[in-house]
């Protein structure tokens, strides 16, 4: 693959933290030969040889504004085709539904988006469990047939990541599940099908670490 064709797509449809997104993925690929275009155009994300699905915000708008921009086909055609990585609620968006706003997702991976329902439970300090998750969390790499995901490499086990989420995915089966973190019990913090690696968490807002999973993503071989 020559130098030239080497894009990443960041997906522009007005409701993801672009601007950090592509500057962590911007300082992973340094000295790669990656080009990075946060782009609205469905022909550059058609172009592009990877891409990234930022979402901040509430479901269904995100939802709407995709549809609404032109840019889910070729979203659906990314994922269908190429490595796809989503961030927050670009990893809610790929599953059948969301609770919030009693929204249809993508229907990429099976499974749903749920509230947290934490409502008078104590943390081991004793304070409240606060709703959103707002901070820092460890997460737990899963393993499946003895392997964790090739995005892990080289990243311990129990890494922290920033979180800023009032609901979380729940995927139908345990093999798309490919990180968990603990919030009043565990829940899937990361997912992965074939071709596609999403997070809950920010990487973007998660220093080195962060950082890392943009690098393994850009020399991933789905």
């Amino acid at each position: 693959m020559s130098n030239e064709s080497k894009t990443v797509a960041v997906v522009d449809y007005g409701m993801g933290n672009l601007r950090s997104v592509s500057q962590a993925v911007l300082a992973a690929s340094s000295g790669s030969g990656w080009s990075v275009v946060v782009t609205s155009r469905p022909e550059q994300v058609r172009a592009a040889q990877r891409v990234v699905l930022p979402g901040q915000g509430a479901m269904r708008d995100c939802m709407r504004e995709l549809r609404e921009s032109g840019l889910e086909e070729s979203v659906r055609e990314a994922a269908a085709s190429k490595p796809l990585f989503g961030v927050c609620i670009g990893m809610q968006m790929l599953l059948d539904y969301s609770e919030e706003g009693d929204t249809p997702g993508l229907g990429l991976i099976p499974g749903k988006v749920v509230r947290f329902d934490l409502a008078g439970r104590l943390q081991e300090d004793g304070s409240r469990f606060k709703v959103p998750q707002m901070g820092w969390n460890g997460v737990r790499q899963v393993r499946h047939e003895g392997a964790i995901h090739p995005l892990w490499q080289g990243i311990p086990d129990g890494s922290f990541y920033y979180f800023v989420h009032s609901f979380y995915a729940r995927p139908e089966r345990a093999e798309h599940v490919v990180g968990e973190a603990d919030y009043g019990g565990y829940f899937a913090s990361a997912i992965a099908r074939d071709n596609i690696f999403a997070t809950q968490f920010h990487p973007e807002k998660s220093s080195e670490h962060g950082l890392a999973l943009f690098r393994n993503f850009l020399n991933w071989k789905p």
